[in-house]
């Protein structure tokens, strides 16, 4: 497990990269990374969505392009802060405190979830992602967008030393765990570095 797997040191880096996120941000998970994976979700103005692991905002403000009816969740309150200044606190997004391994939110609550840049920070994804299952709506869509495993043997070690940092085959072996059947993923990135990221498209089983 990474140093950042672990909840509570997190919490305390994000504490701190919270006043600098904004500025990092789009070296990493940038407009054009956010439009693509939004359009692999293909949401409708009418769908309710849920962004886990909302941090500052920039997947959220993406989500509400397409819908007003967005929920978002993180467990760090300096990243909420800065979202909530950014969105407002109550409208138009219903913000909540809280963890991705335990979501205090019912059974079939959503038509989607979207989580991006967070799987990284959770000690136990499949569990994450169960819950991701059970509180999305039977036929409902999950995307998730995380770091994609790098190729060389020396940035792989340093990667597994800080967070999780996956390829396809593991992102196979985590959705399968968690109940999903039918999903699809894609590689995307910056003009400089076209396969950072892993994205995720999911879908719930209608009989869930």
């Amino acid at each position: 497990m990474g140093v950042l797997e672990d909840k509570g040191r997190a919490r305390l880096f994000y504490r701190y990269l919270s006043t600098v996120y904004d500025r990092i941000n789009p070296f990493i998970w940038n407009e054009e990374m956010r439009a693509e994976a939004l359009d692999m979700l293909a949401l409708d103005d009418s769908d309710r969505v849920l962004d886990v692991g909302c941090g500052t905002g920039f997947g959220t403000e993406g989500l509400l392009r397409y819908t007003d009816d967005v929920y978002a969740l993180d467990q760090s309150e300096g990243q909420l802060e800065k979202a909530w200044a950014k969105l407002g606190k109550r409208d138009p997004v219903s913000f909540t405190f809280g963890d991705a391994e335990r979501l205090p939110f019912a059974d079939d609550s959503f038509d989607a979830i979207w989580s991006s840049g967070s799987i990284e920070y959770w000690p136990n994804p499949v569990v994450a992602l169960r819950e991701f299952r059970r509180v999305a709506k039977p036929g409902g869509k999950v995307l998730v967008v995380g770091p994609n495993y790098p190729r060389s043997t020396l940035f792989q070690k340093l990667a597994d030393a800080i967070m999780l940092f996956y390829d396809e085959a593991e992102a196979d072996r985590m959705f399968r765990e968690a109940g999903f059947e039918r999903f699809e993923h894609r590689t995307m990135g910056p003009s400089y570095k076209p396969d950072v990221a892993i994205t995720t498209l999911a879908r719930v089983p209608d009989d869930a």
